[in-house]
């Protein structure tokens, strides 16, 4: 779809879970972009996410989901910046043979907790209602390890 500079620019509608474009000069029925992009190039857009909306995107209607539930290349790229901060435990996973999806969701909670602790984020938690809300998850001995040294670091 082409879109000349006198018409206004595409606009994206969320209506009744499906994901529509439609330009307000544009007469024809809203299409959702993936339909009228190839499914390469929408990988490409989804790509430009992070985890969470990633995630979210997958539930806004069929398509988008099916899109992003088949590219193993969404799912790496997300791992991969876990990896960052849970090596030992994503390349764990990836040797057991799990896919890059499921190694991130294993691996998603633990990195984030893990990232918060070696960034000092509960050096001085003065009581357990600091960490209210919070989402906890069980960490092994060497990842106690490195935050322990940090926080003699620090």
């Amino acid at each position: 779809m082409q879109h000349d500079a006198l018409r206004t620019s595409p606009v994206f509608f969320l209506c009744e879970g499906k994901c529509i474009l439609s330009s307000s000069t544009d007469n024809r029925t809203p299409q959702n972009f993936a339909e009228t992009l190839p499914t390469e190039m929408s990988v490409r857009i989804f790509g430009e996410l992070d985890t969470e909306s990633l995630c979210s995107a997958s539930r806004t209607c069929k398509l988008w989901h099916d899109i992003i539930e088949e590219s193993d290349q969404l799912w790496r790229r997300q791992c991969l910046l876990v990896r960052g901060v849970c090596q030992r435990e994503v390349d764990r996973d990836r040797r057991d043979g799990l896919s890059w999806k499921v190694t991130l969701v294993r691996n998603y909670t633990r990195s984030c907790l893990k990232r918060d602790w070696l960034r000092g984020r509960y050096s001085n938690v003065a009581s357990a209602n600091e960490l209210s809300g919070r989402r906890m998850t069980p960490l092994d001995a060497e990842t106690w390890g490195e935050i322990l040294q940090a926080e003699l670091d620090r």
